[in-house]
Parts: structure tokens; sequence; C-alpha cells
């Protein structure tokens, strides 16, 4: 059993709670705001082996999620559109003005880690900010994160048939495990939701959502070792003891979040 594993998520877990539950949109999005930046460095650090990607350009684009509220919201769906190629235009000015010292791959890097990292977080921030954001958030976290706790124990225990070569370390029993064990916590979860605050959620639509949002995790959880892989490297850095980097603790979370956000403006 890894105890330092047990232990930081154990701690990281009552601030998540604390800035979820009391901060409003601002702080959540700054928080956001900073977790993006953490992670984008990490994945620059990792694809620097293989290329030189511009990082100030994902630097930047890091702090749009700490505006994304201020943005009314008439013009969000605008804005988020028009990122995209204005993105790529400052990338290629940026090959452009160096006269091709930054190069095509560098550029292309840069704009997957901007895509992966920024766009994925940011629907992180839309899902807090729907109506009863506060809660169904949780559903999300859940989903990542049930799904991790569950495929590690039930890996652990009886895990015997290797899923991929992407990730060895991973089995099929566990995958499953986490997959049911996501939808137990959520299904616990609507419970309460429904019980306690009113609300009215179908439980035969929240067992889909999970098992949707769980599998996207796990699909996730593969591209980011899929990505250490090709550069060589076992984790993103060190910055949580036993989990790795902060992209290596959401690979899972920002994966689903555009997922969740389509499904819970049906919910």
């Amino acid at each position: 059993m890894d105890i330092k594993r047990i232990t930081s998520g154990l701690l990281g877990f009552p601030l998540v709670l604390l800035v979820l539950l009391i901060g409003n949109k601002i702080i959540v999005d700054i928080a956001l705001s900073i977790i993006a930046l953490l992670a984008m460095n990490e994945y620059f650090n990792a694809v620097m082996k293989v290329s030189k990607p511009v990082r100030w350009v994902g630097y930047v684009s890091c702090f749009s999620i700490a505006i994304i509220h201020i943005v009314p919201p008439d013009a969000i769906n605008m804005v988020v559109t028009l990122a995209v190629p204005t993105i790529l235009i400052i990338l290629f000015a940026q090959v452009i003005i160096t006269e091709m010292k930054t190069t095509f791959k560098d550029i292309t890097y840069t704009f997957i880690g901007i895509f992966y990292v920024v766009f994925f977080i940011m629907f992180v921030a839309f899902i807090d900010g729907m109506t009863n954001g506060k809660i169904l958030i949780w559903y999300a976290l859940f989903a990542a994160w049930g799904t991790d706790v569950f495929a590690y124990f039930v890996g652990k225990a009886i895990g015997k048939h290797k899923f991929s070569k992407v990730s060895p370390k991973k089995s099929i029993e566990g995958c499953v495990g986490g997959t049911i064990g996501a939808v137990v916590l959520m299904l616990a979860y609507t419970y309460i939701a429904n019980t306690y605050w009113d609300m009215d959620y179908s439980y035969l639509f929240i067992t889909g959502i999970g098992i949707i949002l769980s599998l996207t995790g796990q699909i996730g959880d593969f591209a980011a070792s899929s990505i250490k892989r090709y550069v060589n490297i076992k984790d993103f850095s060190n910055l949580i003891p036993g989990h790795g980097g902060m992209l290596d603790r959401i690979d899972s979370l920002i994966f689903l979040a555009p997922f969740a956000y389509a499904l819970f403006t049906i919910l």
C-alpha cells in the first residue's frame, strides 16, 4: 500500500472541498488558473525532450480561465470559439517573427498542450458556474477520483489481466472495478442530493453519466501515460508525493470535464 499516495490524497481533499464549497466563481476560476499553470509547465517540461514549445503563449492562455466568468454570458461562446484561431495566428506569427527558429513542430506541441490543459480545465469552471454547479461539480470529481481510487485498490487486490502496454500496471479488473466503484459513489451522492438538497436527479441517468465519465476519464489517464511514455518519464513532476505532478493528478478529470458539462446541461 502506497502510504504517501493515500496521505497526500487525504491532505489535498480538504483544500479542494474548501475552494469548491466556499469559493465564489472568481475564486474557483483563479484556483483553476493556477492549477492550469502548474499543469502547463509540467507538460512543457515533458515535451522539451522532443520540441521547443512556445511557453509564453501557453502560460498566458492559462490566465484566461481566471477571467472566464467576467466575460458577459451572451459573449462567452464567441470568445471561446475565437480563442482557437487567435492562438493559432499568434503561434504562426511566432514562426514568422523568429524566421523559423520556432518550427511547425514546436507550435504543434504548444497548441496541443494549450488545448489539452487550458481548454479542458476551462470546462471545470463552466460546470462550477452552472445552475446547481456546486452540486454538479462533485459528480465530475467522483467520476474521476472515485474511478482512480477504486481502480487502484481493486487492481492491487485482484488485478491479473493487463489492460494495455501504454500503462502496464493497470489491469482490466482494476478498470472495471474503478467504473463500478465510481458509479456506486455517484449514486450514493445522488441519494444525498435528492433527499437533503431537494434535487430530482434520475438514478438511471446518473448511472449512465457515471459509466460514460468514468470510461472517458480512464482514457484521459491512458492519454497522459502515452505522453509520458513518448518522452520517457515516469511522472510529470514530483509536486504531489505518491501522485506525481499536477497533470498526473488531474489527467482523468480534465478529459471527462467537457463531456460532463454537456451531460449536465441535459440533466
